[in-house]
């Protein structure tokens, strides 16, 4: 097999750029001996968002030998703003070293042309070549291992661990994360909040939103079954028909169906592999998707918002035929007949009944689509994939950046302008929109001048506006007449818990020094120090569960052989017994806490103290009798 090598040295970053996921600034030199991959994107790009787990599978493939770094070079302005593009990172769960290269230095440097472009250079630091597109982690991952293999029988592949600090290791667990849609159901009192990054369905009553179910067991996956073994993967949007509630599963490019009775959830559409060709109708199971992102139910048909392939879908509930109902494929903003019209990443769907309204979040545009197949896509607000702002008016005059939610109320859309912070009315009829909710600035604020930060869903019950405020991680609530906004305060958290399986990657556990005890009684006091301005959630289940092992060697309060405190208050002093013989005291904690005024945003942390103890000899009073032991959640 011929050699791969590059012929052209690789430019060096700039210096000034802000990384992300990493202590510091990287360069290639340091990176000799490596195979390094750039990955130039911007996070609203959904050929961007297909890459990363095509990218994943690579890093585990070649974790010794490979190093991706994604040069983040933004379409939108508010994709300019570092920390906005950390809560993407946070969000598409990245794990590789970021760079912000918002005035396009490294993207000029490299001759990228589109997003997302691939560049692959050699332990050497020289360019290998670089592509255009979306990749697969198969094609591209052979060109990989012949420079691997190149640069191994050269001696010049170098394979010690490299180990960078990542985003998610400076935030804590919060009980929703990054909810991207909701639904509002007036005649059952229920919402269902599409919990993202936990990839499950929580359901919340309307009256008092205390939570009633949950669908899916927190691991990302396509596994059907009962709701609490079944598994969905970064679901996005759902529709409501009588007890069956029907979820665009994004990341498995697949269509789901909870049965709200029986409480099972099925794949209707969908084989659970992106569709990477041109496909334009097929029947359920057998046939591929590419990234549902919403859906909306009407006369018996499952009409969807296809973001991948850039289209509407249709499909019929009864035979589960599904068929292209608008779009072309061709990524643009063009009116016209239903299958010759271009549309733009089509990301929110909602019905008046007579026709579609979509937000087309590529072109900045809301859209309307007629259910007739001989009908015609037109616009109602939104010129083209590069003309985006914030400019409220009628007609051309109007400006939206990248809109992801829409919803249709008593002749007005709703519009969630996600990239303005700002929800918008916006009057078909007229063609005229204004701003509803919110100044622009990104932020969470409650009141009669609310901040978002770039929310992704609306829906509307009882006269109320329920939003997916994603990057806050909360779900807010506009009442219609006032126009005054609060902040969802969910009960009922423990049913939030991650499941046994997703605690072992949130538990912190310390194994903490030998502690040597006299025998008899004594007692226990334990601190909690939470971060600054925060305090435990009231009403939240935080408890601490005390055990000894062997399990009577150290007795709790009144002679109990292990003992469990819920809604404890710190610091907390309990009572202990020391026996005789040594023994391992482990102290679990489960605690919910939030910022005064923040308290529809819940943290979780799981924590475990693992402490030896021995005991002073007979007689002896050479040991303390009393513990103190401290927590600090960070």
């Amino acid at each position: 097999m011929s050699e791969v090598v590059g012929k052209v040295t690789a430019p060096e970053f700039p210096e000034g750029l802000q990384w992300l996921n990493t202590a510091r600034p990287l360069s290639l030199r340091e990176l000799r001996g490596k195979v390094v991959v750039l990955d130039f994107w911007t996070y609203c790009c959904i050929n961007c968002m297909h890459v990363i787990p095509e990218l994943k599978k690579l890093e585990k493939r070649f974790e010794r030998e490979l190093v991706v770094i994604g040069v983040h070079s933004a379409k939108f302005t508010t994709e300019k703003d570092t920390e906005n593009i950390r809560q993407a990172i946070l969000r598409y769960e990245i794990e590789h070293p970021v760079v912000n290269d918002s005035n396009f230095l490294v993207w000029r440097l490299y001759g990228a042309r589109a997003w997302p472009t691939i560049v692959l250079i050699d332990p050497q630091g020289k360019i290998v070549g670089q592509v255009s597109g979306e990749i697969t982690a198969e094609a591209f991952g052979e060109i990989i291992a012949q420079v691997i293999r190149t640069f191994d029988a050269r001696g010049q592949i170098s394979r010690e661990p490299l180990r960078f600090r990542l985003e998610r290791e400076k935030v804590p667990a919060s009980v929703l994360s990054f909810p991207g849609k909701v639904l509002a159901d007036e005649p059952s009192r229920r919402l269902f909040i599409a919990d993202s990054n936990h990839n499950r369905i929580v359901i919340v009553s309307l009256d008092d939103h205390s939570v009633l179910d949950v669908i899916g067991s927190g691991e990302a996956g396509l596994k059907d079954g009962s709701f609490d073994d079944a598994m969905l993967n970064h679901p996005q949007g759902m529709a409501l028909d009588g007890d069956m509630l029907y979820i665009a599963d994004t990341e498995n490019h697949a269509l789901r169906q909870a049965d709200l009775k029986r409480r099972t959830l099925t794949t209707l559409a969908g084989t659970g592999q992106q569709a990477r060709r041109f496909l334009t109708e097929g029947v359920g199971t057998q046939i591929e998707l590419n990234s549902p992102w919403d859906v909306v139910v009407h006369d018996g048909r499952l009409y969807i918002a296809m973001a991948g392939p850039h289209q509407l879908w249709a499909m019929d509930l009864t035979t589960r035929r599904l068929w292209v109902h608008a779009g072309s494929g061709y990524e643009g903003r063009i009116d016209g007949p239903l299958l010759e019209a271009a549309l733009a990443q089509p990301s929110g769907i909602t019905t008046d009944g007579k026709r579609l309204y979509f937000a087309d979040s590529e072109a900045s545009a809301i859209r309307a689509a007629d259910f007739d197949p001989g009908g015609r896509v037109e616009t109602i607000v939104g010129e083209d994939l590069f003309e985006f702002g914030d400019r409220d008016g009628t007609g051309s005059r109007v400006r939206l950046q990248h809109p992801l939610g829409v919803v249709y109320h008593d002749g007005v859309l709703y519009v969630a302008d996600t990239y303005n912070n700002k929800i918008k009315k916006i009057f078909p009829m007229t063609r005229t929109a204004v701003t509803y909710l919110g100044t622009g600035d990104g932020g969470w604020r409650d009141g009669e001048k609310p901040l978002f930060d770039e929310p992704g869903g609306l829906s509307i019950a009882g006269g109320k506006l329920y939003i997916a405020d994603t990057n806050n991680h909360v779900i807010r609530v506009a009442d219609l007449k006032t126009g005054i906004v609060s902040t969802m305060e969910l009960k009922g958290l423990e049913k939030l818990r991650p499941k046994a399986n997703r605690l072992a990657s949130l538990r912190d556990v310390l194994r903490l020094p030998e502690e040597r005890l006299a025998p008899g009684r004594g007692a226990l006091v334990l601190s909690l120090q939470l971060p600054r301005d925060h305090k435990l959630a009231e009403g939240a289940p935080s408890q601490v569960v005390l055990t000894s092992d062997p399990a009577e060697a150290i007795l709790f309060a009144e002679g109990q052989s292990s003992l469990t405190i819920t809604r404890p208050q710190f610091p907390l002093t309990v009572p202990l017994t020391i026996r005789g013989q040594p023994a391992r005291l482990t102290v679990d904690l489960t605690v919910y806490y939030c910022r005064p005024g923040r308290e529809g945003l819940c943290f979780f942390k799981e924590a475990r103290l693992e402490v030896p103890v021995s005991v002073a000899a007979d007689g002896s009073t050479a040991g303390a009798s009393r513990l103190a032991l401290s927590y600090t959640v960070k």
